[in-house]
């Protein structure tokens, strides 16, 4: 038993008390002693002990008076009591349970006997304590609106509530029966995204979200939880806590956080491109100074920097339209001029497009419409310049057919990447640069357009440094449609 289980001893005689602590000092447990029944209610408040020991014939209040006291205090109610009597007849204790006596032990002591009994008592009174603590979080879990999970050391599910099971397609019963990991389970209904973060699984990171993503179908968009994971403290079973969020709204909502409708758009597109169409014919002026022309100019750039970040905003909110209303694309052949626009339209001098000599025709169109593979080749395209170290990439877009999925790579010769960038370059906002300065252009949205892309219609999306020299690789899979 627990070193630090406590027990109350209450008995008049002197003698009886020292057998008692000869007798239990030796297990570990902490002893308090009252010599009368006053005493002994007095230090059952002060203590709350795990178990009390309550000799039947005491001067005053009796064990019996002191029994039914202690049930009828709402802070003692539940404290298990082992009556101590030399009487053996069967109406002292019929009177001993009517009084809420759990357990009884006859004078002289015999000590196998008097150990068993309280080790029993406080083995139930443990399990009925966890019990109790288990209602309360089965209570507070089933309120809260997620999804909460525990798994043993084999990562199996022990327990579901009800939003869980919901989500997992459980049986409706919280006590879970099944011999698959939560892995498994969470597998037949589900994507992980990213898949290098659940590479880490059961020991998820707190800096970078784990997601499992229900693709989007003809019927239904798409789905996101995001999973949160905790290791669980002691020597039991249980092993891990698994929470569970419906973050479909907050994901769609990052793609609306400007409600621009096409208006919108219009007025802010107009006016930028009109402000850098004029500036652009200004800067042509021979009559300007230097100074003038140093000034212009830098007026000239800034105004870009705002166009592109407005042309990032709009793309960003249009992908959930542009992903899946439009033209898909039904040939490999299609994709080399989409690389080929993008190169002119970006400026860059060397970009390779490697399809596979034996395929022409896909099995199937590609869930993507072609402004979203298009967006998606730009966005990759345009990092890899970007991240160059002098904007001059040697880019090689490599693509093919693996088991009904395209499978796409992007790959460059500019830097390599931490691996704590490797993992949340993805994540909306995020610059890829040590210090916010805003000297990278763009609003940090183009790979959150890409992977949410990508996830949303069942694909996966993976980076990863180069092991042949420096630069990065993107590796977009797509399911083909049947």
């Amino acid at each position: 038993m627990s070193q630090t289980s406590h027990i109350l001893v209450a008995d008049d005689n002197l003698s009886a008390r020292e057998v008692l602590r000869g007798l239990l000092t030796k297990f570990g447990y902490e002893l308090t002693f009252a010599t009368n029944g006053q005493e002994a209610l007095a230090e059952a408040k002060r203590i709350v002990p795990d178990v009390i020991l309550l000799d039947v014939m005491m001067p005053g209040l009796t064990g019996f008076q002191v029994c039914e006291r202690i049930r009828s205090d709402a802070q003692l109610a539940e404290v298990p009591i082992l009556l101590i009597t030399a009487l053996d007849d069967r109406e002292s204790r019929l009177q001993g349970i009517k009084a809420g006596a759990d357990d009884f032990i006859s004078k002289p002591f015999d000590p196998v006997e008097l150990s068993a009994r309280v080790q029993t008592i406080l083995q139930l009174n443990r399990y009925r304590r966890l019990h109790t603590e288990r209602s309360k979080f089965e209570w507070v879990v089933e309120q809260s609106g997620y999804g909460y999970l525990i798994l043993n050391r084999q990562q199996v599910i022990t327990y579901a509530n009800t939003q869980a099971r919901q989500y997992l397609g459980l049986p409706e019963n919280s006590e879970v029966s099944s011999s698959l990991p939560f892995l498994s389970e969470a597998q037949r209904h589900f994507h992980c995204e990213p898949e290098d973060v659940w590479q880490t699984w059961p020991n998820l990171p707190d800096s970078t979200p784990a997601y499992l993503v229900r693709p989007a179908t003809d019927e239904a968009d798409s789905f996101w939880l995001q999973v949160e994971q905790m290791e669980m403290v002691g020597g039991g079973d249980q092993k891990y806590l698994i929470h569970l969020r419906d973050v479909t709204e907050e994901i769609n909502n990052r793609r609306l956080t400007w409600t621009f409708q096409s208006q919108v758009g219009h007025k802010l597109r107009t006016p930028s491109m009109l402000i850098t169409g004029f500036l652009d014919v200004m800067l042509e002026d021979e009559t300007l100074s230097k100074e003038q022309h140093v000034h212009l100019k830098s007026i000239y750039n800034n105004a870009l920097r705002l166009q592109e970040g407005i042309q990032d905003i709009l793309e960003y909110l249009d992908v959930p339209h542009s992903a899946r209303h439009g033209e898909p694309i039904y040939r490999l052949s299609e994709l080399p001029p989409l690389v080929e626009k993008i190169q002119a339209d970006l400026g860059l001098a060397s970009v390779t497009t490697r399809l596979p000599a034996e395929a022409e025709d896909l099995a199937g169109p590609l869930p993507l419409t072609k402004r979203a593979m298009e967006l998606i080749l730009s966005e990759l395209l345009e990092n890899s310049k970007k991240f160059h170290p002098s904007q001059t990439p040697v880019v090689e877009v490599a693509v093919a057919l693996e088991d009904g999925h395209l499978k796409l790579w992007v790959q460059d010769n500019g830097l390599h990447l931490p691996p704590d960038q490797l993992h949340r370059m993805w994540l909306p906002y995020y610059q890829i640069e040590k210090y916010f300065t805003g000297q990278v252009t763009g609003m940090g949205l183009g790979l959150a357009i890409v992977a949410g892309l990508v996830w949303d219609v069942g694909g996966s999306f993976r980076t990863s440094n180069r092991t042949d020299g420096p630069g990065l690789i993107v590796e977009l899979t797509l399911p083909l449609i049947k």
